[in-house]
């Protein structure tokens, strides 16, 4: 049984096209970064929505990005197991979504 999805929303002055780009490389670079304990397993683009899901340390993760002009929220999916971490994953978000669409 899953969690109720955690949603973040990460405002930024991109513009859509640059945001996605951003987006996409953060997904290389964190399985780049975490590929010991993150399995991207689908990841699949219909337009400006990002569906993915991925396992960490062997439990399932879901969500979707949908990414406009001016913002792009995360809306993220937990599996029970990871509970009582629903607080720092969504910090997590927060602050790597943060990194990738800050700046010019």
């Amino acid at each position: 049984m899953d969690l109720e999805p955690f949603v973040v929303t990460l405002p930024h002055r991109l513009g859509k096209a640059e945001a996605t780009r951003r987006i996409k490389a953060g997904i290389e670079s964190a399985r780049t970064r975490y590929g010991a304990q993150l399995k991207v397993s689908e990841e699949k683009w219909n337009g400006d929505r990002l569906s993915f899901r991925a396992a960490v340390l062997g439990q399932t993760v879901t969500g979707t990005i949908d990414v406009a002009d001016d913002s792009a929220q995360a809306a993220v999916r937990l599996s029970w197991f990871w509970g009582h971490m629903l607080k720092p994953a969504e910090e997590l978000v927060q602050k790597e979504g943060a990194e990738i669409l800050s700046g010019p």
